[in-house]
């Protein structure tokens, strides 16, 4: 191994692990916030849609990983396919984001009427 291909296969170690290890977990928790709540502001299509967007590329993160590790670090992915997982889990963000807008106004309004 060339000092090169030590600072590659560092590089990766640094910078891709944790990158999939947080993609995963981020993945995980829309996947669960899409499966357990109701979102009002977008249409049960909507939301199903997500949801498979989601399913479909936490499982690529896995199968990812699956090869990083198999190879013990020898390869990477390519930002073509990073990017596209990042804006996945922007747009969950938001929409997690909205969702906790809307139930804080919906929580603030019933207790106005409570004091009303």
């Amino acid at each position: 191994m060339s000092f090169s291909d030590a600072t590659d296969s560092e590089l990766l170690k640094t910078i891709l692990e944790p990158l999939l290890a947080d993609l995963q977990y981020w993945f995980g928790r829309s996947r669960t916030f899409l499966e357990e709540n109701q979102l009002t502001f977008i249409s049960v299509d909507q939301q199903a849609d997500l949801l498979a967007r989601v399913t479909q590329a936490q499982q690529e993160v896995i199968a990812a990983q699956s090869l990083y590790q198999a190879t013990g670090g020898q390869v990477g992915v390519e930002t073509a396919v990073l990017a596209p997982w990042h804006r996945l889990v922007m747009e969950c963000w938001q929409v997690a984001s909205r969702y906790r807008q809307e139930t804080a106004a919906r929580a603030t309004e019933t207790e106005r009427r409570e004091v009303l």
